[in-house]
């Protein structure tokens, strides 16, 4: 079972505009998701990451760049159901909002859709030839986990933990909720790859891999957005 978070102890010194947009546009688009009826299913495999278009010479006819690119892009913003947008929702507000304070909104946006554009990238690699959209914004949000797991690897994480019937609040350290939450992906990608079902649907176990490097190289290459940073720590 991964740990609920549901908040971290960092004081940031400014508004997390950047994440808050990516929530409401997240949002505003599932809405429209829903409104769609029947069309939907059309839509998904119209802007779902299909890895078929990417390896196979005849298997989709795509008639421009653009035409691969943006499903990549608008994927991200696509969600299966409301458990779906909400747990990512959830995990980018926890850990988005110290990020952008340390990055700046700039660089936190080019972090959070180079990591999603990466983790589509390792997806569709591993998965040639799968005709099956893969959507949502998992591999974009575990670049921001990846780049929080070695900028803020002291802070404490608020977490919710179901056991014995009841769930119960407790501090952990970031550096063990994101490591016990990376080591899941590995081995849930690796057992999928090593029972040959990576194409069966289900979850984009090595998109979230690939979208956390990413935001690890990412978190240590890029500089923050003041000169000096001074972290401060208080429980919420």
């Amino acid at each position: 079972m991964i740990p609920i978070p549901l908040n971290d102890n960092v004081r940031r010194r400014t508004f997390w505009l950047g994440t808050l947009a990516l929530i409401v546009v997240n949002t505003l688009v599932f809405l429209y998701e829903l409104s769609l009826g029947r069309e939907l299913n059309r839509f998904v495999y119209l802007f779902g990451v299909i890895p078929a278009r990417y390896t196979t010479p005849h298997g989709w006819m795509i008639p421009s760049v653009a035409g691969l690119i943006v499903p990549i892009f608008v994927s991200m913003f696509l969600h299966a159901g409301w458990l779906h947008l909400i747990g990512n929702m959830l995990f980018l507000f926890v850990f988005g909002r110290s990020i952008e304070d340390r990055l700046g909104h700039s660089k936190f946006l080019l972090l959070y859709f180079v990591s999603g554009f990466a983790a589509a990238l390792l997806h569709i690699d591993l998965n040639a030839g799968s005709r099956l959209p893969s959507i949502g914004a998992s591999g974009a949000i575990a670049g921001v986990l990846g780049a929080y797991f070695v900028s803020f690897p002291r802070a404490h994480i608020t977490t919710a933990i179901y056991l014995i019937f009841f769930f119960w609040t407790i501090h952990l350290p970031a550096v063990l909720v994101l490591g016990y939450w990376f080591l899941i992906q590995f081995l849930m990608g690796y057992q999928a790859l090593a029972i040959e079902s990576a194409t069966g649907g289900g979850v984009a176990w090595w998109a979230h891999v690939g979208g956390f490097v990413t935001g690890v190289i990412l978190g240590l290459a890029l500089p923050p957005s003041r000169k000096r940073v001074e972290t401060v720590w208080r429980m919420y």
